[in-house]
């Protein structure tokens, strides 16, 4: 579509389409112009020039560049990767007498020396910048012109101008939004630090709207869909608002280290104002609670809409899929990644203390840090040119507020193979990530004076499992063997001694001696509500018959591993022969932990067991997941391009107590934005259903994706993959 102008009449552009006799394909055009490169005569010209209109051939350039995907009307290109514009002059272009500036500009400031303000020249003036430019043909009074932006250029939103230049002075065209166009990183330009060289890799880490985030816990994985829409429409303005809203400065834009790092800042709110206000105290009544999204979409568009006043609130998950939304809007290569059993280590010691008080139960006072039952943060990929070479590739970023690096509340990028190999001391917050790995769970036991000892200590706990979904496939890949070697491995104690080297406290604390017993706590998932017995297996690994007494502390937890309430406490003794195993039952009910169950919240025991024969000690700690209802959507008809078809939420409330405020959400990228309902209460054995009638715009895969949420039940999700026909 051209965008014309007239130099003498700048009260307002109007937008005209000229029509040419071959197909619109950008090959196609260009060959047409080639073919009539030189054919026009150069006679001397006495006629000023003036420019009429310029087509920035949106739909065939964004079809080259990948970005046809966008909802936006604007041109949208990648770095290091041509782009062509076709200018209309009142006559023909004589490139001997007249000289022509192609302005680029981002920023209220533009300055050539900042990258802010670029100029390609065509015509006598023959000017070197860091975008190329080049003539490829002129046909009549139209010429059509190759822009190349450099690989390290800023991205973002870039204003367009046309120069005559004369003796006279410059005669530049007015403003015209419509001729603006944005840069993004171009992860298939080998040039680019973020290239990435498998395109199947490329579909999902940039390509893909939809995602999936697991949680759950190690012996429970479950997951849920994640809207991750960076093409809907005004998500990339507002993934660029972001930088704006928090000072970035233009001249980071173009370090893709820099635009990560500090989005690992933005998207949270703790000390900039940014996007998402996080929160684990279980009222929401002043925004909407972190289970109800769906979607980063809703959330970014919100944030936009309200002036930059942060969205509350979020939790982990949330936090991973707004930035892995925001990433890869920005054409880096991104994912979520899940951590198992991850320790929020408070004093940075390689230690995940858990006091006991001197009966062997849990003393919720003292013990400070957590292991959560999952954590979720974000991977990116690109060259580190600050670092060696074998440092490249997948680094780790996260923006859940948990500590502060240089001054923020912020995370990475950090190698992924650095953090496995223990070499800690490249930026950035290698050594956080490191101990949410690494920890050892260290059983303390505190007598009625406060004096504390080890009573027991687990290396196998934290970490056990780290994942993300795979490619092309909503199934989750293990990556576990990318950050850890096997435990107890010789390359797992090299990494150990490197970190150590690199500054991580050494693991010091006396162990005790092993009790040659070993207690487990196989458990499954049940469904909130349930009563279900617990397994203790005492296994004797010893030629002596031995007497355990053991101690059963039963918690209501958080899903970030901190307790909430202690709800049973339990004395067991066995004996067991030399190498035998024996087996002790735990009822538990549901009127014991229902009083207690707060929001997302999962059972752990605590197990803390004596050898009456030794005097030795053993523990160990087991969660129990806390299933949600069932969430069911059917679809009615035949998914197809252009015709209605429906889509039907239902729930039934299984509980014998009434459900109150309840949030609705379906959406579905590509097919419909989020649709969201409210419903003030639903009775015990009662059900709601909810309908959409949806026309698809786009045929291919979808997801569905819907999420009911109330203050006493959360995370009760569902998604639906469909064939659009």
């Amino acid at each position: 579509m051209f965008s014309d102008f007239s130099t003498l009449e700048p009260s307002g552009p109007q937008r005209g389409r000229m029509t040419f006799a071959n197909s619109n394909s950008i090959e196609s055009k260009t060959l047409e112009y080639e073919h009539f490169k030189g054919a026009t005569p150069r006679a001397p010209t006495t006629q000023a020039l003036s420019v009429l209109g310029v087509d920035m051939y949106v739909t065939d350039n964004k079809k080259a560049h990948n970005t046809s995907m966008y909802k936006n009307t604007n041109l949208i290109v990648r770095r290091n990767q041509e782009f062509i514009i076709i200018i209309r002059f009142n006559r023909a272009l004589n490139d001997q007498q007249d000289n022509v500036h192609l302005e680029f500009m981002i920023g209220d400031t533009p300055d050539e020396y900042k990258g802010t303000y670029i100029i390609v020249s065509i015509g006598k003036e023959n000017r070197d910048g860091n975008w190329s430019g080049r003539v490829i043909g002129m046909q009549g009074n139209e010429v059509m012109v190759g822009i190349t932006p450099d690989a390290g250029c800023i991205i973002g939103r870039f204003r367009t101008f046309v120069a005559v230049i004369t003796d006279f002075g410059r005669q530049r065209t007015p403003r015209n939004p419509d001729t603006d166009f944005y840069v993004l990183f171009n992860p298939w330009d080998p040039e680019d630090v973020v290239y990435m060289s498998r395109d199947t890799d490329r579909q999902e880490y940039v390509m893909n709207d939809v995602g999936i985030i697991y949680n759950g816990d190690f012996n429970n994985i479950t997951s849920r869909a994640w809207n991750f829409g960076q093409f809907e429409k005004g998500v990339l303005d507002a993934c660029l608002l972001v930088l704006d809203a928090g000072k970035v400065p233009l001249l980071y834009r173009g370090n893709a280290i820099e635009v990560v790092r500090q989005g690992s800042a933005l998207i949270n709110s703790q000390d900039d104002d940014g996007v998402l206000v996080g929160s684990w105290s279980g009222d929401y009544s002043t925004g909407t609670a972190p289970t109800a999204w769906t979607g980063s979409p809703e959330i970014l568009l919100k944030y936009a809409r309200d002036g930059c006043v942060p969205v509350c609130f979020a939790q982990c998950w949330v936090f991973a899929g707004v930035l892995n939304t925001f990433v890869r809007c920005l054409g880096i290569p991104g994912r979520v990644i899940s951590n198992y059993c991850s320790a929020h280590d408070n004093t940075g010691n390689l230690k995940t203390d858990i006091i006991l008080d001197e009966d062997g139960r849990v003393n919720r006072s003292r013990t400070r840090d957590s292991v959560w039952n999952y954590h979720s943060w974000n991977e990116v990929y690109m060259k580190r040119s600050d670092l060696p070479e074998k440092f490249s590739g997948w680094q780790v970023i996260d923006c859940t507020p948990q500590e502060t690096s240089d001054g923020l509340y912020r995370c990475g990028p950090t190698s992924v193979n650095a953090i496995k190999d223990g070499e800690l001391s490249y930026p950035f917050d290698a050594r956080f990530v490191f101990a949410e790995l690494n920890s050892d769970v260290v059983y303390h036991q505190s007598d009625k004076y406060g004096n504390t000892k080890v009573v027991s200590v687990d290396t196998m706990y934290v970490g056990k499992l780290i994942i993300t979904k795979s490619v092309n496939s909503n199934a989750y890949e293990d990556i576990t063997s990318a950050y850890k070697y096997p435990e107890g491995s010789d390359k797992d104690k090299q990494a150990m001694q490197m970190a150590e080297n690199r500054g991580v406290p050494s693991r010091n604390y006396l162990k005790p001696p092993e009790a040659g017993v070993d207690i487990e706590l196989p458990a499954d998932a049940i469904k909130i509500g349930d009563n279900f017995k617990l397994t203790l297996n005492i296994k004797n690994q010893t030629s002596q018959t031995c007497t355990v007494s053991a101690v059963i502390t039963g918690c209501v937890v958080y899903y970030t591993g901190i307790t909430s309430s202690i709800f049973k406490l339990d004395n067991k003794a066995a004996t067991v022969d030399p190498w035998k195993t024996s087996s002790m039952v735990i009822d538990v009910t549901a009127s014991e932990y229902m009083p207690y169950r707060v929001e997302q919240s999962n059972l752990l025991f605590v197990v803390y067991g004596r050898i009456e024969e030794t005097g030795k000690t053993l523990s160990t700690m087991r969660v129990v997941s806390l299933l949600p209802p069932d969430l069911t959507i059917k679809v009615t008809g035949t998914p197809r391009f252009g015709r209605d078809f429906m889509v039907t939420v239902s729930f039934q409330n299984p509980f014998n107590f009434i459900l109150k405020n309840i949030q609705l959400r379906l959406e579905s990228p590509g097919l419909i934005t989020t649709k969201m309902k409210a419903y003030d209460h639903i009775a015990p054995g009662g059900s709601l259903k909810y309908t959409e009638t949806i026309t698809p715009q786009y045929p291919g895969k979808r997801m569905l994706i819907a999420c009911l949420d109330c203050p006493t039940v959360r995370q009760v999700t569902s998604q639906l993959e469909i064939i659009v026909q």
